[in-house]
Parts: structure tokens; C-alpha cells; sequence
């Protein structure tokens, strides 16, 4: 087969902008592989893309292919002795729009964004896990270096990335407090959250002070979350964030206030995703996964994911396994 279907944009805008076209498939080139995808995850990133924000000033040309999250199973491998063959299912990252995503029945992927699926997980839910797990691996372990006592304070914890980095940062020992909507307060706490605060009825930073970290996955693009949060931490410490874009003044207020802080950016890597993989497996960490659309329906996955109520991932289902 020399084309497939995906869902592309010819255009940003609104969500009504993502149609379902007959594409070219794309081809393997130098250490890459093609994958058959089964399902894609939705991200964030690909609603602010599509929306005319995000990374949409480099899409190089059109009509393009969002979609960063993909499981699915290898139709070709770099070389025949690579460890990863044909039939083998894995999961992993594409860089959109550097690359074509994974909204398609095809996907071209580097062998270093790949790891082998999970045992555990249907193809649906390893989907949900890559970029969100990666991001917040990235942003509790490797930066944060999260370890035994230490007080983290994580917003937006019911999201996707916000579900695995409480996750994260519990099983390395930290005493993690949680922000949410008070339905999500119990699963919080099962995934690992010691502490709770409802946004909607508390400002944070009156009941949360002397934090060793603050995972900040909002910054001020609401109720001025970042800079708010530096009430919430003790002296010299950490503020991690992930939507840098939202608080262009970080670094010059958190310097003021006597704090640190970083941005994050997240990277394919599929050596990081197989660690994660194991604590998958394990049980140790776990996957949401709130909604789950067909591909031709990725319209409405990104308006559910627009609506801001959405708990863990939102999944596209891209074929049968």
C-alpha cells in the first residue's frame, strides 16, 4: 500500500479543522522504524498546535499530521538483527512536526524514540503513557530529583502528566500534596497524593508553605498559578514548569523572591520509557485513561480535551491491534 488514512490539518483554527484525508504512507529512512499504529494519544500540545499556538510556526508544510503519543505494532525494523522486528509491539514519541505524527494508520518513528509495549497494557492505554509519563519523569526525577521526605507540591494533578508525575514523585519516596477539583481528591490520594487542596474552594498558598518543589503544570496561564506558587515554597526552593510559555517572567520573579526555577521540555527517549515500562508492568505505576475516540473522531477528542475536565488521557483508537 502506497497511501493510508489519516486525520490531518490544511490549516489552524478550531477543531472542526481536523479531517480525515487519504495520505501518503510514509517510508523508513536510515535507523527509523514504520510502525502500524494502533492507537495515539491526545496532548495538549497537539490542541494548542492545531489551535495556532504551540509548535504549529514550524510545521513545514501542509496538510500536516499531529499526534506526538503512538502504540502499535513494527512493520519495518533499521536492519534484520535490531532487537525490535517486525511483529513486535511498541510504544513511544514522534516530534511533531519535525516529524509526522501518529493520527494515521502509519507512522515513520527514530529507533530511540521506541520501547517495547508494556505486557501489561492494552495498545489504548500504552498510548496514554508516553509524552505525559516522559514529561513528568523528566521534570520530577530528573530535574527535581525526587527522593524520601522531600515536600512536593504538584499542580493540575488529576492531568495527564499531573497523574504520573504524583505518581513518580510518591514512589521515590516524596511527600507529595496534590492540587485538583474535589472529584478527583480520592483518586489523588490512591495514586499517592498525602495532602490535598481544592482549587476551587482554597488558594493554595495559604495552606501550603515550606515546599521543597512545586511541579507547576499550569504556570500563569490561570489565576496566575506561577507566580502564586512561590508563596508556596521555602527558601531557595524549586519551581519546575512546564507550560513556560504561559510566564515569560519566571526566572526574573522567582530570582526576586529568592527561589529556583526551571523550564522543562520533554524528549523522546525510549532507554527513559522502558524504565518506566517496568514500573508499568509492576503495577507500581499506573495509566488513566479517561476517554477513547476513533480516529476519525479527533475532533471531539480535542474538544473533550478542551473542556478542561478530563482525568488522566484522552486516546485515539487508530486500528485493530
Amino acid at each position: 500500500m502506497s497511501t493510508m488514512k489519516a486525520v490531518v490539518i490544511d490549516e489552524t483554527g478550531e477543531a472542526d479543522v481536523l479531517r480525515l484525508a487519504e495520505v501518503a504512507r510514509p517510508t523508513r529512512v536510515n535507523a527509523e522504524f514504520v510502525v502500524k499504529v494502533v492507537a495515539a494519544g491526545v496532548n495538549p500540545i497537539d490542541v494548542k498546535t492545531r489551535s495556532g499556538k504551540g509548535v504549529s510556526s514550524q510545521i513545514p508544510s501542509w496538510p500536516a499530521i499531529l499526534g506526538n503519543d503512538l502504540s502499535g505494532i513494527v512493520v519495518e525494523s533499521p536492519f534484520e538483527s535490531h532487537p525490535l522486528k517486525p511483529g513486535d509491539e511498541v510504544y513511544g514519541m514522534t516530534m511533531v512536526p519535525r516529524i509526522a505524527g501518529a493520527y494515521a494508520e502509519y507512522a515513520a518513528v527514530p529507533a530511540m524514540f521506541l520501547a517495547r509495549k508494556p505486557r501489561a497494557l492494552s495498545h489504548v492505554e500504552a498510548a496514554g503513557v508516553p509524552l505525559a509519563a516522559l514529561t513528568a519523569w523528566g521534570a520530577v526525577v530528573d530535574v527535581a530529583k525526587a527522593h524520601e521526605g522531600q515536600r512536593i507540591l504538584i499542580h493540575a494533578g488529576a492531568g495527564g502528566v499531573g497523574h504520573f508525575a504524583v505518581q513518580f514523585a510518591s514512589f521515590f519516596g516524596g511527600h507529595v500534596i496534590a492540587t485538583g477539583s474535589p472529584r478527583n481528591e480520592d483518586w489523588l490520594r490512591d495514586l499517592g497524593a498525602r495532602e490535598f487542596v481544592d482549587y476551587t474552594a482554597t488558594r493554595f498558598e495559604d495552606v501550603v508553605s515550606n515546599a521543597d518543589v512545586v511541579i507547576d503544570l499550569i504556570g500563569n496561564a490561570a489565576d496566575d498559578t506561577g507566580s502564586r506558587s512561590l508563596a508556596a515554597l521555602k527558601p531557595g526552593g524549586l519551581i519546575v514548569t512546564v507550560p513556560t510559555g504561559s510566564w515569560p517572567t519566571m526566572t526574573e520573579e522567582a530570582t526576586a523572591a529568592g527561589m529556583r526555577s526551571t523550564g522543562f521540555r520533554v524528549s523522546p527517549d525510549g532507554s527513559t520509557l522502558a524504565v518506566i515500562s517496568r514500573l508499568l508492568d509492576s503495577g507500581d505505576v499506573r495509566v488513566f485513561v479517561d476517554q477513547v475516540f476513533e480516529l476519525e473522531d479527533a475532533a471531539a477528542a480535542h474538544r473533550a480535551l478542551e473542556s478542561g475536565h478530563t482525568r488522566g488521557k484522552v486516546v485515539l483508537k487508530v486500528s485493530d491491534g
